[in-house]
């Protein structure tokens, strides 16, 4: 007789996150019903996906889910960004939560907060909408020349009006401004420089970013991340969030930012946030492998 195994399996998935079609957008790996897992079995199976981040989607006592999200170097990251959208955009797709017409809201557990997300059918796709933290402020970095150093970059391709500052809608980036999108994609990082740069203004990642001045309102960005071992991400909500609630605080900016994101990766990303007392982000997602994990 052969013995029957007693391995848990769990669901899992892969989405392509603020995509409007497969192989585009930032992906995520999905882990449903993770709640008996350890922590360190969550580390390996992040590990195991090798994606810029893995969500683990849990019961929760105050809100309709938990999650817990992990990159692939084993660091947990917090924020409300692509992390938590493609977890619910997931879930929708996968008929979790029933079947959705018009508008229907939800709450999320990330971390200690409890925040609001929002998911539409429109067309015959789900749009999710997700409000981050209220926004604050760092101290803007006056030495940019370690900076610029740091990015590959010279002094001169900083843009003067709009100085280096550290903004945080739920995790801490430092936001720098370059001339044009060709600079943002000149931009050759030195995480040894970077990570020396980003611990003295106390900020998790770098997102530089170009405004466009013939369509306001829009900007090209893209995000470094060696504090948690992430390289470069194609999608960062919890970058794009604060971005917009910064530039509507400079009046350069009315109530909405279209980003631009990952194009230089080969991920082009839109995301779409609008830029209230509290950012909301919104995109879409292409579900593009479901499948199942044995522990």
């Amino acid at each position: 007789m052969t013995s029957q195994s007693t391995n848990p399996v769990l669901t899992v998935g892969l989405i392509d996150v603020f995509a409007e079609t497969s192989l585009s957008g930032n992906p995520l790996a999905v882990v449903e019903d993770a709640d008996n897992l350890s922590e360190a079995q969550m580390r390996g199976i992040a590990r195991e996906f090798n994606q810029a981040e893995t969500t683990f989607i849990m019961k929760s006592d105050r809100a309709d889910f938990k999650l817990r999200s992990f990159t692939a170097a084993g660091a947990e990251v917090a924020g409300a960004g692509h992390n938590a959208l493609g977890a619910w955009l997931w879930l929708a797709e996968s008929g979790r939560l029933g079947q959705l017409l018009g508008t229907h809201r939800f709450r999320q557990e990330i971390g200690n907060e409890v925040l609001g997300v929002e998911l539409r059918a429109t067309k015959g796709r789900i749009f999710g909408h997700m409000s981050q933290s209220v926004l604050t402020l760092g101290p803007v970095l006056h030495d940019v020349v370690p900076l610029a150093a740091a990015l590959g970059l010279s002094p001169d391709d900083l843009d003067d009006d709009l100085a280096p500052r550290v903004a945080d809608t739920g995790v801490a980036h430092l936001l720098v401004c370059l001339g044009d999108a060709s600079t943002v994609d000149r931009a050759e990082p030195s995480a040894k420089g970077l990570l020396k740069v980003l611990a003295g203004a106390a900020a998790e990642g770098c997102y530089v970013y170009a405004l466009d001045p013939e369509r306001p309102g829009h900007a090209y960005a893209r995000f470094f991340n060696p504090t948690v071992g992430l390289w470069e991400d194609a999608a960062t909500g919890t970058a794009a969030g604060p971005l917009a609630g910064y530039l509507a605080s400079r009046g350069l900016i009315a109530d909405s930012l279209v980003v631009e994101q990952g194009t230089r990766m080969g991920r082009r990303s839109i995301i779409h946030v609008h830029s209230g007392p509290v950012p909301e982000i919104s995109g879409a997602g292409v579900v593009v492998m479901r499948g199942a994990i044995s522990l």
